[in-house]
Order: structure tokens, then sequence, then C-alpha cells
């Protein structure tokens, strides 16, 4: 009898099957978070092959091959797309207990429907030509996928300077979904390089229209993409922090800062911390003003690896989770917001599973009588995204405040076939909240819970971001 990926997969009670298949399975996503690539849904791509899909920038089955030993060439080097395609599938059999293992199979099950015990040196060709064949199809295009697939919003990681055409076009091409921008002004607070961070002022008066000779001109700058980002559809911001910081920093101090890096002078450590503060806290008050959602990404220790950096640029699998202290800079932060009443509605985000019980108590400390859930603790993120970071993340937040109010998962991921991780997630959420229902810890109340369940699967981040979804 064949007990893998059936219908009933990760669901080990029955409350847990029937919260799934009745209630969870059929409800639409709301991808609140990802680097889906614009161009693709603007021109309806076809992919050529699995490997377009699975390998371009992928680093986490980058990390995995290179654990089993795979030549970089068959990586991120020169061999041919069925080479890289090869070498993933020698590694699948060997990635039990990770979450690509199902993953992998779960993207061939949807939308490819090949089923049963798939990879290795035996299924590998067939699955190639299988797929190969039905990639070329219509109904494989990238836009027909997601409709397949009931994606209703989708929102992607945009610089502050992007020109948004692509967006554009699929405002005039698509319907049955949305795709709008993110506002990601990590670029702009990058003042660690003057160099660079001058040659991207330059872009951003470019896009703005605008000279950009002090601080108040910066943040009018970043206030107009901020705008225009707004009439693009876009309701979020989004800001990769390594740790959070609350530096306190003076008008006065801020332009002092800004004529430093004018003049391609490199700012102390403190200084640093403090422009950053000051931008990021005019951002936050940009969302604010136009009601709009901001995101904390915190905790991701990149491009560790000086001699692979060298070799192969960044983001190439070689990130980590960082252990800073974050409680304290991050209270102090939200506070800066909150006392002016402006704290925007925020998503706290953390890559390190230990500090989940602190940011998901965090989230208490900011909640007001007017917005249903303002401060969330968002989804499992990166290294977190398996069954047993899902399961603890959930627990995290039963434990601190309501579950009931929480905006549910995303993907953080640049392809379509990702979105199989909403159903991923699902099925361990079902599984969850039925294993307490089975163990009497909560009434067989299944309607109520059920209605709880599609609450957090696409009702809640629906009504958090506000974005109108078209028929």
């Amino acid at each position: 009898m064949e007990y893998f990926l059936t219908d009933d997969f990760l669901l080990q009670n029955e409350p847990a099957k029937v919260l799934f298949h009745e209630y969870a399975e059929t409800m639409p996503i709301f991808d609140y978070h990802n680097h889906l690539i614009p161009r693709q849904f603007a021109e309806d791509t076809k992919f050529e092959n699995l490997a377009k899909i699975w390998f371009d920038g992928d680093h986490y089955k980058w990390r995995l091959m290179r654990a089993l030993g795979i030549d970089e060439k068959y990586i991120t080097g020169d061999s041919t797309d069925y080479e890289k395609y090869q070498a993933w599938a020698e590694t699948v059999p060997y990635t039990i207990g990770n979450c690509f293992y199902h993953w992998t199979h779960m993207e061939l099950k949807n939308p490819f429907g090949i089923t049963g015990k798939l990879f290795g040196p035996d299924t590998a060709p067939e699955i190639w030509e299988t797929t190969k064949k039905l990639l070329q199809q219509d109904d494989f295009s990238v836009c027909s996928i997601v409709r397949r697939m009931n994606v209703k919003v989708m929102c992607t990681t945009d610089d502050p300077v992007d020109s948004l055409d692509q967006h554009a076009l699929i405002r005039e091409r698509r319907d049955g979904f949305v795709v709008v921008p993110t506002f990601r002004p990590d670029k702009a607070l990058a003042v660690e390089n003057p160099k660079d961070w001058n040659a991207y002022r330059l872009k951003l008066e470019n896009a703005a229209d605008m000279k950009v000779r002090s601080f108040e001109d910066f943040i009018h700058a970043l206030d107009r993409r901020h705008e225009f980002f707004y009439t693009m559809g876009g309701r979020a911001t989004d800001h990769a922090l390594l740790f959070p910081y609350a530096e306190k920093c003076t008008k006065d101090e801020a332009e002092a800062i800004f004529a430093k890096l004018l003049n391609n002078d490199t700012p102390t450590e403190q200084e640093n911390l403090q422009f950053k503060t000051a931008a990021l806290y005019e951002v936050g008050r940009m969302n604010h003003r136009r009601g709009c959602v901001m995101q904390l990404h915190m905790g991701a220790m990149r491009n560790t690896n000086t001699r692979r950096f060298k070799q192969l640029g960044p983001d190439s699998g070689f990130n980590s989770m960082a252990d800073y202290v974050i409680a304290e800079p991050l209270a102090r932060f939200l506070d800066l917001l909150d006392q002016s009443d402006e704290l925007p509605k925020t998503v706290l985000y953390t890559l390190n599973q230990n500090q989940n019980d602190i940011l998901a108590a965090m989230t208490g400390n900011f909640m007001d009588s007017k917005t249903r859930g303002k401060v969330q603790f968002g989804a499992p993120w990166w290294f977190n995204d398996q069954k047993d970071g899902i399961e603890r993340h959930l627990l995290s937040i039963a434990n601190m405040g309501l579950m009931s109010v929480y905006i549910g998962m995303l993907t953080d991921s640049r392809w379509v076939f990702s979105f199989i991780r909403h159903e991923y997630y699902r099925r361990i959420l079902c599984n969850l909240i039925g294993r307490w229902i089975a163990d009497g810890e909560l009434p067989r109340d299944i309607p109520h819970i059920g209605s709880i369940v599609q609450d957090i699967c696409y009702n809640n981040a629906a009504d958090f971001f506000g974005i109108e979804v078209g028929t």
C-alpha cells in the first residue's frame, strides 16, 4: 500500500482531515511576500524545462547539492539544463527529513499530475520528458498555473527606483489575480559604502524627478516613490535588517551624516545606525499616512563565505541565521512610531527560531482597539518554513496571543510552483489544530474552528493588507 503523498498527506487525525478537505483546501491564496518576477506575468512566460523552474537562483537547492558533494559545475556552473536537473534528481532521494523532499514531490504532483515515489536514475529521464512536453502547453504558462492554483494576490519585492512598467502591463493584460509591488528601500539605507550609495542616490533622483542634496530631499524623494507604489496597488514596505536598531538621530545629525555621504566619507558605525533609524522611521510614517503595512525581516546573516562570495557573488547559498539581541532595540523602534500614534500595521519576521516567543510576545505590546491583529508575527521564513518550523511558529503565536487573527503563510520565493507551499502549510496547520481536537484540548466545534482555519489561510491577510482582488 502506498502511504506517501496521499490525499491525507500530513493529516494524522480525523479532525485534521475534515478541517483540511472541507475548509482549508479550496481557499484562495494570498501571497503577501515573495520575489516573483513581474515580467513573467506580463509576458505570461512558458518555461522550457524543469531546470529553468528549479535552479535559477534557488540557493536552497544549491546548499543541499553541495552537502552531497555535487560538483559546482552542476549547481551554478556551465553544465546543461539537463545535467543540472540530473544532479538534483540524484540529490532528492538523500533529502529525507528535509522539506525539499516533500516540496519537490508536491510540485510534480501539482500541477503536473506526477505521483508516486519519484526521482533517481530510473525515473528522472521520464519525468524530464513528460514535464518538458507539458510546459509547452498553454495551460502550463505562468498565468495559467497561478489561476489553476487559485492564487488571488501576489505581492512582489521591488526597489523604490523601479519603474514598475511590468506591473503596469500586468494590470492591463491579466485578470483573475492581482500582482502588486512592495516598496523595499534597503539600498537607500545601505550607507556603509558611500560610493555605491551615491550611485543609488542618483537613480533615486531620476526616479523621483527631483534633486536629492539633503536628508530632507532624500525623504521627500522616497515619499514620492512610496506614493507612486501606492497608486500602482502597493500596500506594503519590506525591510531586511540584520538586527533592529533605534538610535536617536536629530534632524541636524541626519543632515550632517547626509553631507558626509555626499562627500563620499564613510560614516561611523553609530552614524550608520542613526541614519538607518531616521530613514526607516520616516518610511514607517509614510506607511501610517497611506494605510500601508511595514514588514521587518530580521536575522539573515548573508554572504558568510568570503572565498565563495568572490567566486559566485551574493546570494549563492552561503547565508544563515544570526543570533543578535533583538528585543530591546525592536521595542524602542516600534515605540518611536507609536509615541505619536504613527505606528503602521506591522509584520515582524525572524530567521532564528530561538526568537519566536520574543516576537510573538512583542506583537501584543503594540496592538490597538482599531485594527484586528495590528502587529503580526510574520510567517516562518527561509530556514523555518519546514514542518517543525511551521509547528513551532504556530505554537508561539497560539501561546502568546491570538492565532485566530494570524495572517498565514507566504512563499518568499521567485517561482510560481512554490505556491504548493501554501498547501503544505495548510496541512500542517490543520493537523496541529486537529490534534488538539482529537486530544480533547478543543471542542469538536468544526464549523467555528473551520472558519478560523479559513481566516488564517486567506481572509485575515486579505483584510490586513486591504488589496482589492479582481474577478
